[in-house]
């Protein structure tokens, strides 16, 4: 369930705690317009969302970190920095293998879940930060975490539509965590990899029309133009059936609005996860009246998954070049004809 949640592009409103200003410096490191940082005087400034933190000098880099969503473990496995982390929510969700090695040593304590965290048991830890997305249920967490000197650090990365900037979150970790070389070296390297790979995409002879996500009960959750999936869409020079629009959210759908649109499709990607056409039917018989379905290409976000992780949500928020290179693999096979897909999974 968590996973297909993540799948429909909702968006927490954020509760400020200070309004964030206009930034014209530019020695600002900009990881994407809603979250900048900077060194000065001797202290770390972060602006995320509508939060401002001010970190001393003393302060950073973090030793011990506790991480409140699954997704931003990728950062951290990207840096091989796992040692660092001495607690996380809802451990099932983990892909990471080194991860859940820690947990079995007890190096890594399960602190609760989205429904309930474990408050007495993270004070009782002492981290040097806690990593999560705001959400203004746990406003009294927070508070409490607060009130005993326990610095809670919101970001927004599951925000973030453009892939690159997705990934430029690794910069931040990279400085929270002593590990900035590493994390711009990294960066660098997913950045070089996706732009080689959407310059090879354009010299594809076709241009498919592509379809996206599925229903959850009667509502189809199609990613809006400016969604990340539509990015990726693009940039592996295909054709997005809301390619015009201008969203940076899911719309909500019918079928039968989705079957207008989906004359024409060749490819359906991100259909969840389902294990095969057959199965994928059982649950909504109504694909069965898509062309694209009976004669095109499914692809699920399956190609890694253990139990309840899905490691598209961990690795994938940093690997964008692992993800535009899927797509291309789908779209233009002949493109990358020795490539074996990482995240994705043709359904048969």
């Amino acid at each position: 369930m968590k996973q297909r949640i993540l799948l429909l592009f909702t968006v927490f409103a954020l509760t400020a705690c200070k309004r964030e200003s206009k930034i014209s410096s530019s020695d600002w490191t900009n990881v994407s317009a809603r979250t900048q940082f900077k060194e000065h005087d001797g202290t770390m400034e972060l602006k995320s969302g509508n939060f401002i933190y001010n970190f001393k000098q003393n302060q950073t880099p973090f030793k011990k970190i506790i991480l409140l969503n699954a997704s931003m473990a990728g950062y951290i496995s990207e840096l091989g920095a796992e040692n660092l982390i001495i607690g996380v929510s809802s451990p099932e969700y983990i892909f990471s293998d080194k991860i859940q090695n820690l947990l079995k040593e007890g190096k890594i304590q399960n602190v609760g879940s989205e429904q309930k965290y474990d408050v007495e048991k993270i004070i009782s830890m002492k981290p040097d930060a806690i990593f999560t997305n705001h959400i203004a249920s746990f406003d009294n967490t927070y508070e409490l975490l607060k009130n005993n000197r326990i610095q809670v650090i919101f970001l927004d990365e599951y925000m973030e539509q453009k892939p690159l900037e997705k990934t430029a979150y690794i910069k931040l970790f990279g400085e929270f965590l002593g590990k900035e070389k590493e994390a711009e070296a990294k960066y660098k390297e997913v950045e070089k990899n996706y732009s080689e790979l959407k310059k090879l995409a354009t010299s594809a002879k076709e241009k498919p029309v592509v379809l996206a996500n599925e229903m959850y009960g009667d509502v189809w959750y199609l990613p809006g133009g400016n969604t990340s999936v539509a990015h990726y869409i693009s940039d592996a020079n295909a054709n997005y059936v809301m390619k015009d629009n201008k969203d940076e959210k899911a719309l909500t759908m019918s079928f039968e609005e989705v079957y207008a649109k989906a004359g024409g499709v060749q490819y359906w990607v991100n259909a969840g996860s389902h294990t095969s056409k057959k199965e994928m039917l059982g649950m909504n018989p109504f694909y069965g009246k898509l062309d694209v379905f009976n004669k095109g290409k499914i692809y699920t976000i399956a190609g890694k998954e253990k139990l309840k992780a899905n490691d598209f949500f961990e690795s994938g928020v940093v690997r964008a070049d692992f993800i535009l290179k899927d797509y291309i693999k789908i779209f233009h096979p002949e493109l990358l004809p020795d490539y074996q897909l990482t995240y994705m999974k043709e359904l048969q």
